[in-house]
């Protein structure tokens, strides 16, 4: 999967930094984790400065990110209900858990958001009940670029540092996301075999 990052890093600079996050935000499997240290690799070779590459990755996904939350907010609450009173045993949640949620959301929703950016999986996932429990616009922009651009910095940053070494940070990084991934996957398995509706 490399090859095509590098090429397109490459070629087309910190516009192809960007498409590559949002295409990352919007499609997961697509790993920030390569992108970024390939990014900084090519930074520390001169052809892009660092600065450049993290904004340039920030903008990218935080694009994506806007992307989420705008189609959370398009599908509304009412569909929601609906969706999850129809589907809740696959999606093992009631209306009162997702009532929880949002009241979690209300108290802490901009820390949420902003500590889930810096989380593999979890960081495009968060947009979405950004959206559907309303953090407002302003918020959601200003913790999702601080928490975006954390991610983005200390991945750029790997690849600089560590120049064509990058696949060192990828040797942890990369079952750092699989582990994740692995726990939601569990967790939801999980909850599938132990879910009770209320009531």
């Amino acid at each position: 999967m490399e090859d095509w990052i590098i090429q397109l890093v490459e070629w087309a600079g910190y516009w192809g930094v960007a498409l590559l996050m949002l295409l990352e935000t919007v499609f997961p499997p697509v790993p920030s984790e390569v992108i970024m240290t390939v990014a900084g690799v090519s930074a520390a070779r001169g052809n892009m400065t660092l600065e450049g590459t993290i904004l340039a990755g920030t903008a990218g996904a935080m694009m994506g990110n806007w992307f989420w939350y705008w189609l959370a907010i398009k599908f509304g609450e009412a569909r929601m209900h609906v969706f999850i009173d129809k589907y809740s045993r696959w999606l093992t949640l009631d209306w009162d858990e997702v009532e929880r949620g949002e009241r979690l959301f209300d108290r802490h929703g901009a820390i949420i958001v902003l500590v889930a950016r810096m989380i593999p999986t979890l960081r495009s996932l968060i947009s979405v009940p950004a959206g559907l429990f309303k953090l407002s616009l302003g918020r959601f922009l200003i913790f999702s670029t601080i928490g975006t651009l954390g991610w983005s910095a200390a991945l750029a940053g790997a690849g600089y540092f560590l120049g064509s070494q990058f696949g060192e940070v990828e040797a942890w990084l990369g079952p750092l996301s699989n582990g994740v991934f692995a726990l939601i996957a569990l967790t939801y398995l999980w909850r599938v075999l132990t879910w009770r509706p209320k009531g």
